[in-house]
């Protein structure tokens, strides 16, 4: 480890990683009981949670403006989308849909959920977004904008540094882990994990891991491609003929 790192992290403009934190407590021959003690410490610091209800106040324009830079300074993206479709593929008549729950004015923030979709044009980044058959076919909208938004859907599908892929529930057996929860991994930097009321925001590379584990198997289960974009397109046409 550089001595620049450790002043850093020293000086608190750093802050350690469990591995930086093993690394030193193993350098320094700490014993078990401090050991443990610091690296529970470390894990904390390396875990931050963003609750629904504080992003609301701040406005959650604020949240589009935070997600737009961390994507700025990521290469490699990993989405997996169980419940709902993200908003770097959302229509706006999706997006509108997905905040409708929220009071107040949501210009603001449709505006920069639609902005941030410029950035599925860099060819210097890639994205993978896995959808369930039921985050794809869930009615969120009407049914000739959720037809659309599959459209929408199968169109990003051919953008050259995408790839996207759906699970249908054919090909879920037995085996297959049960989906917990929205998930997006940022290189090996970061995971944020959706819920409800928040979001977790995971830094131990142990989290990261373990997600992109999950996301791999998820991912062997996907078609993507041509295969992908018929599923889109049956399924989009069954929302026409709800409309007819």
């Amino acid at each position: 480890m550089s001595q620049t790192k450790v002043s850093n992290i020293e000086s608190g403009k750093l802050t350690p990683s469990l591995v930086d934190v093993e690394l030193i407590l193993e350098a320094l021959g700490a014993d078990n009981p401090i050991s443990a003690e610091i690296l529970s410490l470390a894990r904390t610091a390396n875990t931050e949670w963003q609750d629904h209800w504080s992003s609301s106040r701040r406005g959650l324009d604020k949240k589009q403006n935070e997600l737009a830079r961390l994507e700025a300074v990521s290469t490699e993206f990993r989405f997996f989308l169980p419940t709902m479709i993200t908003g770097l593929l959302a229509t706006p008549d999706y997006v509108r849909a997905s905040l409708a729950r929220n009071s107040g004015d949501m210009s603001k923030t449709v505006a920069k959920k639609l902005e941030r979709q410029q950035i599925l044009m860099d060819s210097a980044k890639f994205f993978t977004f896995l959808l369930t058959e039921q985050a794809v076919r869930w009615p969120l909208a009407s049914p000739i904008a959720m037809a659309m938004q599959l459209d929408r859907l199968a169109s990003v599908s051919r953008i050259p540094n995408v790839r996207l892929g759906v699970i249908p529930l054919r090909m879920v057996g037995p085996v297959v882990e049960t989906p917990l929860s929205v998930f997006t991994v940022y290189d090996r930097r970061l995971v944020q994990v959706e819920t409800h009321t928040g979001a977790l925001i995971l830094r131990d590379h142990r989290d990261v891991s373990a997600y992109r584990d999950d996301f791999d198997r998820y991912e062997s289960y996907a078609v993507f491609g041509d295969e992908c974009r018929e599923l889109l397109t049956e399924w989009s046409m069954s929302f026409t003929r709800q409309r007819q």
